[in-house]
């Protein structure tokens, strides 16, 4: 889960990490409101607070605790979709919602620090984080698969919350150019050589491709992996970074991710476009703009993510656990000419 902006972007002025829920209360919360006896330990998060609850039987949940600075319409947009995505297709592995003893799928409880969260309770979706794994053709055609078919579970959903405004979403990317100057001086030349392609190149189009809800932050730490099958995707969580934008966006953004540092840097990316393409075509327009996505992708992960860092020190790890890679696989693609890397997605999408 990522940050939000009002009109004016800035990234410091975001939604604050908020005082930690003890365990403790988080076990009494799950006993008194879900009925569930369970065993509790605090799971990683940027400002939402997340347990890991575990019964005596072997169930396993989430307990969601949202930050108190969170909008609640945003809170809830993450609820409704796990439910709409539910319904439209049962069989992708997505967070179910359970709902609390009295029957609300969201409560409003107030803490020992006078603020009143939501507290929600989601499935846990066992497996192996994709970053965890070895990279696999199979894996990255099955991740494409399943981020086409999110995307189009989520088409006809609507809500009042999914048009607000984030900062990292890729069709805003254009406002980081004044905090480049952030970016270590070693970076900043590639940074802003591909910002200056997404300018020019893909924000004269974003506009007009189809827009939709979608997930967003399709990245390694937000893909679980079967335990046993380490080919296969075993769940899609975190739909904190949820908002409506172009949807060849969530594409770029997954594949932002698959880049391998070889002279063949795009051969894992192009496995996720073609499955991704063969459940859900991508038009001519969107395959056209795709390298200059998926490249701001990794920009916006490189600046937001110093930018962040410094103003949170205390959990600088967690904010940059996707920087130097992102650094690494935009240095890569960038020994490839647009033209080149054009022709290598329109092949993959051929079936090449």
């Amino acid at each position: 889960m990522q940050e939000r902006l009002s009109t004016a972007l800035d990234p410091i002025d975001g939604l604050r990490a908020a005082s930690p829920i003890p365990e403790a209360r988080a076990q009494a919360l799950a006993l008194e409101h879900y009925g569930l006896p369970a065993s509790v330990r605090r799971l990683d998060s940027e400002r939402d607070q997340n347990f890991r609850l575990r019964t005596a039987d072997g169930r396993d949940y989430v307990l969601k605790i949202a930050n108190p600075a969170e909008d609640r319409s945003v809170t809830n947009l993450q609820t409704e979709v796990l439910r709409h995505v539910a319904s439209r297709d049962s069989s992708l592995p997505i967070p179910r919602i359970f709902p609390a003893l009295n029957g609300a799928v969201e409560l409003d409880v107030t803490f020992d620090d006078g603020s009143t969260r939501i507290v929600r309770l989601l499935s846990f979706l066992a497996g192996t984080p994709m970053h965890q794994v070895p990279p696999s053709a199979r894996l990255q055609r099955d991740l494409g698969q399943c981020a086409a078919r999110l995307a189009r579970a989520m088409r006809d959903f609507r809500h009042p919350g999914a048009d607000h405004k984030l900062l990292w979403d890729i069709q805003h990317a254009a406002e980081l150019r004044p905090l480049i100057g952030t970016v270590p001086a070693g970076q900043r030349d590639l940074v802003e050589r591909f910002l200056d392609g997404f300018e020019r190149h893909a924000v004269p189009v974003l506009a007009e491709l189809p827009k939709q809800p979608l997930h967003n932050d399709l990245n390694p730490h937000n893909v679980v992996v079967e335990p046993t099958d380490n080919e296969r995707i075993a769940g899609i969580i975190d739909f904190g970074d949820l908002t409506s934008t172009a949807r060849i966006n969530d594409l770029a953004i997954a594949c932002a991710y698959q880049v391998e540092d070889s002279d063949d840097a795009l051969k894992p990316a192009l496995e996720l476009v073609a499955a991704y393409h063969a459940v859900t075509p991508l038009a001519p327009r969107e395959r056209a703009i795709l390298f200059d996505l998926i490249a701001t992708r990794m920009v916006m992960t490189i600046v937001i993510s110093n930018i962040r860092a410094a103003r949170y020190p205390q959990n600088s790890a967690y904010i940059l656990r996707n920087n130097k890679q992102a650094s690494a696989r935009l240095a890569r693609i960038a020994k490839l000419s647009r033209g080149d890397a054009q022709a290598l997605i329109e092949r993959a999408c051929q079936g090449e």
